[in-house]
């Protein structure tokens, strides 16, 4: 079993305790509101605008035994940056206000999220941070697209308001398969790390959902599109 397959059975629980969360269930059964669907998009800023960052963070606190992933995390900086401003073109498209988003806070789990990511890199185990790349590629494989699809079909909106939805669901499924490489490579310490701070910020990424607003009352048709 690859080291991959073994992280994958590690945080089956944690990953479980993620989709569970309610926000998930309604978007995919279609009830979902405009609201709703722009608060996860303004928290979804408040993180991603980190992850250049966060990766040039990384990239200079490699210890000597991880120097060989410089390359790779100069490759997800290329990659990343700049994807934050989808997500507010997708504000905008979406009816929402993609400069009030801009000078906002945000809400707490997504500022703690992100916390925990500067914390590890700098304090912890920087192998740590790969657990957070697994953790929000992996969900935006399982979820985005399909999350897009129901979302659009439910609030009738145009094609330019999904963006960063289908952008990253298609772009993580190849960082899913680099990802993977990358970690067979790590010291069995290095990887304990990553399983561990993976089950962390599967919490802290379920904590980011379970505080959106939820969708549409139980019972209301899916084919209503209440924008309010």
């Amino acid at each position: 079993m690859s080291f991959y397959e073994q992280l994958i059975t590690a945080t089956e629980k944690s990953r479980a305790e993620l989709l569970a969360a309610p926000i998930i269930a309604d978007c995919l059964q279609g009830r979902v509101t405009r609201d709703s669907y722009l608060a996860f998009l303004a928290q979804a800023y408040h993180h991603v605008r980190h992850t250049t960052p966060l990766l040039m963070n990384l990239g200079g606190r490699l210890p000597e035994r991880l120097a060989w992933m410089r390359g790779a995390v100069a490759e997800y900086i290329d990659e990343e940056i700049g994807h934050e401003e989808w997500i507010l073109n997708d504000i905008d498209a979406a009816g929402g206000n993609a400069g009030a988003v801009r000078a906002s806070q945000p809400d707490l789990p997504a500022e703690v999220m992100v916390a925990y990511a500067y914390d590890l890199i700098n304090r912890r185990n920087p192998a740590g941070f790969f657990g957070m790349v697994f953790v929000l590629e992996g969900t935006s494989v399982a979820l985005a697209l399909t999350a897009a699809d129901k979302i659009q079909q439910a609030l009738g909106l145009p094609d330019r308001a999904f963006s960063y939805l289908r952008s990253h669901g298609t772009l993580d499924q190849e960082h899913t398969q680099h990802l993977a490489r990358l970690l067979e490579k790590m010291t069995p310490d290095d990887q304990a790390e990553v399983i561990h701070c993976a089950r962390v910020f599967f919490k802290l990424y379920g904590d980011v959902f379970r505080a959106l607003p939820t969708g549409m009352p139980a019972g209301t048709p899916t084919g209503a599109s209440p924008c309010n």
